[in-house]
């Protein structure tokens, strides 16, 4: 008896679908550690999922000795979004990439589908996938179809040439698991397999609120990381205190191969509801580059650096079909400033909560390590870059 019920639990914990979740849940987010990026407060979840109607879900494949890869899906809306398409922009920071749908987006201002985000080579079957998952929804796509799909290479650990590394059951998961509320981070879904600054990166997402004085708009961010650079957080020194820097080989003659020396890519999303049309879109989605450098990325020569930024609001939603001129209630520029500042805020944190959250994944391939929580600590308490609502005058925070 006491033989069967511990095959019967071993055959469900291999039916089930891998999360990674256990030890993600274990390991701290940017504002855990008592780093506070900027002054603008953050929502609820700080996730872009603060911004109200976007929805994430994440399909993680763990397959076998060298598959560690998956898809991460962000919804915008639930209305139609063939018929309403919402007003989006793309801005290529550098283009080494295999994004899919950037020319329409840039063409209309508009995107018409979810965003889907997986690796490198998976973006042709993801494209489909996404399109044929839309095409089941009546009226969603009566014509043609623009799918949008970002990646980033996570081959260091995942063999993306292999078919398992991208099925369309993948995307599908990722689209009906998608929900409102808290967004896991770190090894899951399209940040399975992803690295940052030398560490193991991933998924990281944050948001910012604005006060109603500046509007009372929200903006969320999500990252997809896979870059080089040099760690910096808050200010300090991380990446050279812990020895992870790009160029360390030619400027101290350290081993070879020990951190790459050019190379990455990171897919940023932005939502927001407020009511702003492509051209100031573009504008928003410049800053979140901003946000980047911040960290010490310098989005090196083969580095894919891409950021798609949409608007939720109603009042900037245009019938794809209307003939007649169709009025937007939008922004004018001078209201732009608090909502660049809220943009590289989040950017910025979501990159760390990527770091953070992410947990060391390992494959025939080779290993992607977390980075050391507790070495962290250390080197922020070492430059006191922590703990600013206690240690700053609180008149310093957007309320």
């Amino acid at each position: 008896m006491k033989n069967h019920i511990i095959q019967t639990v071993l055959i469900l914990f291999i039916a089930l679908p891998f999360s990674g979740t256990t030890a993600d849940n274990e390991r701290p987010r940017t504002r855990d550690m008592g780093i506070q990026i900027g002054t603008i407060k953050p929502g609820k979840y700080n996730a872009i999922t603060d911004v109200k109607g976007v929805k994430v879900g994440h399909f993680t494949a763990n397959i076998g000795d060298d598959i560690r890869t998956g898809v991460t899906a962000i919804i915008p809306s639930d209305h139609n979004l063939y018929t309403n398409p919402i007003p989006a922009w793309i801005h290529v920071g550098n283009g080494y990439g295999k994004a899919v749908g950037i020319t329409q987006a840039l063409e209309f201002g508009e995107i018409e589908t979810p965003i889907i985000l997986t690796c490198t080579l998976c973006v042709w079957t993801a494209a489909n996938a996404l399109k044929d998952w839309q095409l089941a929804k009546p009226g969603e796509g009566q014509h043609t179809l623009n799918p949008i799909i970002g990646e980033t290479n996570d081959s260091r650990v995942n063999n993306m040439w292999s078919e398992d590394s991208i099925k369309k059951h993948y995307v599908y998961d990722a689209l009906n698991s998608a929900k409102s509320g808290p967004v896991e981070e770190g090894s899951v879904g399209a940040g399975r397999g992803t690295r940052a600054f030398g560490w193991k990166g991933g998924i990281g997402t944050s948001s910012r609120v604005l006060p109603k004085s500046l509007g009372g708009y929200t903006i969320g961010v999500l990252v997809q990381t896979n870059f080089g650079g040099d760690l910096i957080m808050n200010g300090a020194p991380v990446g050279r205190e812990l020895g992870h820097y790009d160029f360390k080989e030619q400027l101290e003659q350290a081993k070879r191969n020990e951190v790459p020396t050019d190379g990455g890519s990171i897919m940023i999303v932005i939502a927001t509801d407020a009511p702003i049309l492509s051209r100031n879109l573009d504008r928003l989605a410049k800053r979140a580059m901003m946000g980047l450098a911040r960290t010490g990325s310098v989005a090196h020569n083969s580095s894919g650096d891409y950021v798609i930024a949409f608007s939720t609001n109603k009042d900037v939603r245009r019938d794809r079909n209307s003939r007649e001129p169709v009025p937007s209630k939008t922004l004018t520029n001078v209201a732009m400033s608090p909502l660049f500042q809220a943009t590289v805020e989040a950017t910025q944190e979501a990159i760390y909560n990527a770091i953070l959250k992410a947990t060391t994944v390992t494959s025939t391939r080779g290993s992607l390590e977390a980075i050391n929580i507790e070495k962290v600590k250390m080197i922020l308490k070492k430059y006191n870059v922590i703990d600013y609502d206690k240690n700053l005058p609180p008149g310093n925070v957007l309320r």
